[in-house]
């Protein structure tokens, strides 16, 4: 019961729609209704300015590592394994917005630093590389959760987070749909400057 708790408090941790709240009390604006409406930190800032969005980011990184903080108190790999899912489950689809939320890519890089902070320190390498090279956010996020389970392979991390790092690529990419269908159209959005 109490490794229950636990799972069930990470997802309630994933839950709180950091983004949605940060948009509306830094500018007033529902952030489901504004722009590609997705509730995570890229929709922020593009609305929001970029102040709003770093807070954004903050607070959706940080519900990923409180989460695994909790469970790895109790030195249990599948433990921590369950609530990382869990996190990313609440970010994905929280109760408090109707289960319409992020895309697990900054919550997620906060479950891979607190996990590994090799694996989520070079993920996040990848993602701000390509970022840079591509001027697509989506295509960064793509390309930096594609590369979760080989670097995982690569530190020799034990399995339980294995299923992490594959639970993150799967449902980010699968989250991103629309992003690729845009891609594939031309009309997705390149990262622009504004500060």
């Amino acid at each position: 019961m109490q490794y229950f708790g636990i799972v069930l408090a990470s997802y309630l941790i994933g839950s709180i729609p950091f983004s949605y709240l940060t948009a509306l009390y830094w500018k007033g604006i529902d952030i489901r209704k504004t722009g590609s409406g997705n509730v995570g930190m890229t929709n922020v800032w593009r609305n929001a300015g970029p102040v709003a969005g770093v807070i954004a980011l903050a607070g959706d990184l940080g519900k990923g590592v409180l989460a695994i903080m909790l469970a790895r108190y109790y030195g249990d790999p599948l433990l921590v394994a369950l609530s990382g899912m869990a996190v990313l489950a609440g970010h994905s689809w929280p109760l408090f917005l109707g289960f319409k939320g992020g895309k697990l890519v900054a919550t997620g890089v906060g479950v891979l630093v607190a996990i590994s902070l090799p694996v989520g320190a070079l993920a996040a390498a990848i993602w701000l590389a390509a970022v840079g090279i591509t001027k697509y956010v989506s295509v960064a996020s793509i390309l930096a959760v594609s590369s979760i389970p080989l670097l995982m392979l690569a530190f020799h991390l034990e399995g339980p987070y294995l299923a992490v790092g594959f639970f993150i690529t799967f449902f980010a990419i699968y989250k991103h749909i629309p992003n690729i269908k845009r891609l594939l159209a031309g009309t997705e959005p390149r990262v622009k400057r504004r500060f």
